[in-house]
Formats: C-alpha cells, sequence, structure tokens
C-alpha cells in the first residue's frame, strides 16, 4: 500500500472508534494484532483486543478522537498524535495521545498508543 492508503486506513480506524464500531475497528486490524496502550501491558491476537475495543466501547457514552497531526514513512508506519475525547458518566475525559500504527496488507498489524496514565485516571469519574 502507498503511504496515503495506510493513512486512509488509519482515518478509518479512528472514524470507527468515533462510531463507537467495534466490528469495523475490528475488521480493520490484521488476525494476528499486536497493540500496545502504554503503559498498560501489551494485547496479542484479535480476541484479547476485541475485549477491549468493547470495554472501552461500552464504558463510554461518546468517544471523538481528533487527529491533529498524521504522517506517513511510506514503509507501512504511520503516526498519528491526537486527543482522544471519551464521554464517561456524562463527564469528558481528554487525554493527549500519541499513535504508531504499521501497516500491513491493507490492515493494521501493530498498534501503539503512548499517553499519561495519571492524566487519564485523574479525569475518571
Amino acid at each position: 500500500m502507498s503511504a496515503m492508503s495506510d493513512i486512509e486506513l488509519v482515518r478509518r480506524f479512528i472514524t470507527a472508534w468515533n462510531v463507537r464500531d467495534a466490528d469495523a475497528i475490528m475488521a480493520m486490524l490484521s488476525p494476528d494484532i499486536f497493540y500496545h496502550n502504554i503503559p498498560m501491558e501489551p494485547l496479542s491476537g484479535t480476541a484479547a483486543v476485541r475485549a477491549t475495543v468493547e470495554r472501552v466501547c461500552a464504558s463510554a457514552s461518546e468517544i471523538d478522537w481528533i487527529i491533529t497531526h498524521i504522517a506517513a514513512t511510506g514503509d507501512g508506519t504511520v503516526l498519528t498524535e491526537r486527543l482522544d475525547n471519551f464521554t464517561m458518566a456524562g463527564r469528558l475525559v481528554s487525554v493527549p495521545v500519541m499513535g504508531a500504527f504499521r501497516c500491513e496488507g491493507g490492515t493494521i498489524a501493530e498498534w501503539r498508543d503512548y499517553f499519561d496514565l495519571d492524566t487519564y485516571r485523574r479525569q475518571l469519574p
């Protein structure tokens, strides 16, 4: 895939999060997906990642991930700088995130998000 196609894949992935569509999210991940929501423990495979995706989608009445910057290297790597917003129990939780995706064969094979866990926890309802 081209760098532009990889960027489009990641944009569609973010859009699926914003409408809380777990099936669409999972459809864009490779069967052997590696996901590391740093500083949490890494996850491998669709079963583990689906459980997390469904939990996050269920815990937030609204999700609005805003991409502020996006870039691709041409080798399948897409980097995003985002503001991930979640409405939980009527309260806005907003977290700056740096995301790194490795796209392969039209799917996301690796996904890493870097954020400050304390920034997230301090805002929880």
